[in-house]
């Protein structure tokens, strides 16, 4: 059996990656409560998301799985993008985060509110071997937040096809068939499966 160990403490994320990679024979560890947050510099998703599967893979010896996701809305040339999670700055909360980004797009009607949710996975091995695979979803911004089953911007983002609903309002297998993490990590779930 093989063992990874989780690089987010982030308690919602541990969930949704349990959920999906549970049909693998795999041991998933959470990240040591000692290990501190790493700094996430990178200038893609891809570069933070390696940032932490290999710091892991340095603090704990074991492979680790990291993710990095950001959202990017059209409107605004791609931001928040890969500083989606300090959008509102160093610390912000979710609803800072969602606040200060509907601001930035009041008064703009839904043909202007586009986005799409893009995650990648690294998946870091102590021989210093890693690979990537990478999920998106595309929707658009609604003008309040709604639901209550998600975190992040997901009361404020509609996938396509779903006649409005936010990624909040939608159970956790609806929002793992179809959402940025849960195609990320069935790709994951893939490549792992070939390794």
């Amino acid at each position: 059996m093989k063992t990874f160990v989780l690089a987010t403490a982030n308690a919602h994320k541990v969930d949704e990656i349990r959920e999906i990679l549970a049909d693998l024979n795999l041991v998933l560890l959470n990240r040591p409560s000692d290990v501190p947050e790493v700094v996430e510099d990178g200038e893609t998703l891809e570069d933070n998301a390696l940032l932490k599967a290999r710091a892991l893979v340095a603090a704990t010896g074991h492979a680790a799985i990291a993710d990095d996701t950001g959202l990017f809305v059209d409107a605004l040339g791609g931001a928040p993008g890969v500083h989606s999670a300090r959008y509102a700055g160093s610390g912000a909360t979710d609803a800072d985060n969602v606040r200060k980004l509907l601001d930035a797009l009041r008064g703009l009607d839904a043909t202007e509110r586009g986005a799409h949710f893009r995650t990648v996975a690294a998946v870091a091995y102590p021989d210093d071997s890693w690979f990537v695979v990478s999920g998106e979803v595309s929707g658009t911004i609604t003008e309040v937040p709604r639901g209550d089953q998600g975190f992040g911007y997901d009361p404020i983002f509609a996938p396509q096809g779903l006649r409005g609903r936010t990624l909040a309002e939608l159970s956790s297998s609806e929002k793992h068939a179809l959402s940025h993490r849960g195609n990320a990590f069935r790709e994951l779930v893939d490549a792992l499966r070939l390794r």
